[in-house]
């Protein structure tokens, strides 16, 4: 559990120091920013409706489609937007290593935190039980 959080924190943290230091206008920080809480977002929804469906809960067909939908396109605004900037390589490696780690943080967290949830649910009904 310490690891997906500590995961999820560095990439979130040197994403946005990357951007607090770097020399681009405000605007150009303000997309990176908005794909990077996005993503995070898109991220969970895609972990929630796989699980969600693995669990039998049902998920609508939509909801999937679009959570599927949204991580796609935050990964390609990503791309495109270090394809055209004005940043040298390394910089661009930074910021999209960032990214997947932010972004695979945040799947790890929803999932252990749900398997946290999900066995404090069946401890207490065992508890119950005896």
């Amino acid at each position: 559990m310490a690891a997906s959080w500590v995961a999820l924190l560095a990439g979130i943290v040197a994403f946005i120091i990357g951007l607090w230091n770097a020399e681009m206008q405000l605007n150009e920080k303000g997309y990176y920013f908005t794909v990077l809480m996005f993503g995070l977002f898109s991220a969970v929804s895609v972990q929630k409706a796989v699980r969600d469906q693995l669990e039998g809960i049902p998920v609508t067909p939509i909801y999937y489609g679009l959570s599927w939908f949204c991580v796609i396109l935050c990964l390609v605004l990503l791309t495109v937007g270090l394809w055209h900037a004005e940043l040298s390589k390394s910089e661009k490696g930074f910021y999209a290593m960032s990214y997947v780690l932010g972004i695979f943080g945040a799947i790890a967290v929803q999932k252990n935190t749900r398997d946290m949830k999900a066995a404090e649910t069946a401890a207490r009904r065992d508890k119950g039980v005896e």
